[in-house]
């Protein structure tokens, strides 16, 4: 797969899955496809679903600037705050330079770096860790342990993440999502979730005092090899943060487009 290809698959993943995940909060959820800009927006105090997206292939400065102001204004209509996700990859040469300028001018600011990556990796093998047992999310208190661990990794309240989660009977059925439990104690999760002929792993979270000891990467596999053994499907992608991109490279996933997110400023 070239990688404009990857690029434009790992957008349209997003778009499949963040339609679900949103819907699954709020069924009058905003959802649209608009000409250069997807919208998955829950209104919710959970940020990351409350997302838009950039989806113009080939964009260049002047319809760069165009779209990043269309989607400030739709995100300064919406209650709660969200993010905007622009893959880099799907941007000209000139966009890609004039990238940060225009956000600004757009009344945005720089959230956080990410990665796309995907890869023909399925099945892996079933994984060990010698601290961790494994348990799939399938109660309300498996999804708040799963919603804690993300609030702690990635800075939000508590509350936030749990407004994410609560009470889903999507986590709960259709994605494959573990908990990694260490003495009995949740440390680690990731889920992954069928889309299109993928499985897209979603909300990978490691207890910040329990970093660098192997646990996000076993949790991933498990949740990778439970998925594929259900689906049979052999391709994955996800979206990686910085702490992850490391990480998954040594399950088999190959990095494609970088990943500017965005906030209101």
């Amino acid at each position: 797969m070239t990688s404009l290809a990857a690029s434009v698959e790992s957008m349209e993943q997003l778009a499949t899955v963040w339609r679900h995940m949103v819907l699954d909060r709020n069924e009058d959820a905003d959802v649209r496809d608009l000409p250069g800009i997807s919208v998955r927006w829950a209104e919710g105090r959970f940020a990351f679903w409350n997302c838009v997206t950039l989806t113009d292939v080939g964009a260049d400065a002047a319809l760069l600037e165009r779209r990043l102001a269309e989607a400030a204004d739709i995100m300064r209509s919406k209650k709660y705050p969200g993010f905007l996700w622009v893959f880099e990859d799907l941007l000209r040469a000139e966009a890609r330079a004039g990238l940060t300028a225009a956000a600004e001018r757009a009344g945005l600011t720089y959230a956080f770096p990410g990665t796309g990556m995907a890869g023909d990796l399925l099945p892996v093998p079933e994984p060990t860790h010698p601290d961790l047992t494994f348990v799939r999310v399938s109660t309300d208190e498996h999804l708040r342990a799963y919603a804690d661990l993300n609030s702690r990794a990635y800075g939000f309240p508590l509350e936030d993440g749990r407004d994410g989660l609560a009470g889903s009977a999507l986590w709960k059925r259709e994605v494959h999502a573990y908990l990694g439990l260490r003495d009995g104690v949740p440390v680690t999760c990731a889920g992954a979730v069928a889309a299109d002929g993928r499985l897209f792993v979603v909300l990978v979270a490691t207890d910040p005092e329990c970093e660098r000891r192997g646990y996000g990467e076993a949790v991933t596999r498990k949740a990778l090899h439970e998925g594929a053994r259900a689906t049979g499907l052999t391709r994955a992608t996800l979206h990686a943060t910085v702490a992850g991109a490391p990480v998954y490279p040594r399950i088999g996933f190959e990095p494609n487009s970088p990943l500017h997110f965005y906030g209101l400023r």
